[in-house]
């Protein structure tokens, strides 16, 4: 009998530390993460090292964290991120939650919001788009998920070391079978980092470049 696996993913830790193993001169948003790809490809990989005798998972759900462009400041990122998550969810097992990215602003000397000829505000330059409380989200949902009687396996796909407290919480409740991932290039000498706890060692599935291509979205967005 086979396990029902949730798998958690961080999406834009999962999608640019892959990219920056695997992504070769491909441009970061056409080489996308596949969510339902990489949760099936996960989970195979998974059961192929587990071999005979162990258990075997198959997918129930996957839930993906991501960041919102604003429809203002970025409106063809905006777009293009609301037809990824049609696209993927057309498939009910994948679930993908928002979360708007956030916009640092240029001020004047007088502490005003400066703006163009257009009154638009203007970003701050020397200060990146952020995403915040992405990591919050998955921490959440992974231990809601343990919790979830009808749930085996729940494996968190992040390499943010963050999500480690999450990750001990559900270690100690015992309430589900707790698993994690990695990208590893044996060749290049590359792993990224491997969430452990300190509560115990738990299953880790390492990924590679074949992994990470037959994991990408090949559909065209505008």
């Amino acid at each position: 009998m086979k396990k029902r696996a949730v798998v958690i993913v961080d999406y834009q830790n999962i999608h640019l530390t892959g990219h920056g193993a695997f992504g070769g001169g491909r441009v970061k948003h056409e080489a996308l993460v596949h969510p339902l790809h990489f949760a099936n490809r996960l989970l195979a990989t998974r059961n192929e090292k587990m071999g005979a005798g162990y258990d075997h998972a198959e997918l129930a759900q996957v839930f993906v964290f991501r960041g919102l462009p604003s429809s203002s400041h970025n409106p063809k990122g905006y777009a293009r991120n609301l037809a990824q998550k049609s696209h993927w969810e057309e498939d009910s097992r994948v679930i993908v939650e928002h979360r708007p990215l956030t916009y640092r602003y240029h001020y004047t000397a007088q502490g005003q919001r400066a703006t163009d000829a257009n009154g638009k505000p203007l970003l701050d330059p020397k200060r990146p788009v952020e995403e915040k409380g992405i990591d919050v989200m998955c921490a959440l949902a992974f231990v809601r998920e343990a919790r979830n009687q009808n749930v085996d396996i729940a494996i968190l796909a992040s390499h943010d070391t963050d999500l480690i407290p999450a990750l001990d919480e559900v270690l100690r409740e015992g309430t589900a079978k707790v698993e994690t991932m990695n990208w590893y290039d044996s060749t290049h000498r590359y792993r990224a980092a491997q969430l452990r706890s300190i509560v115990q060692a738990t299953w880790n599935t390492s990924l590679r470049q074949n992994d990470f291509d037959a994991c990408l979205d090949l559909n065209v967005y505008p």
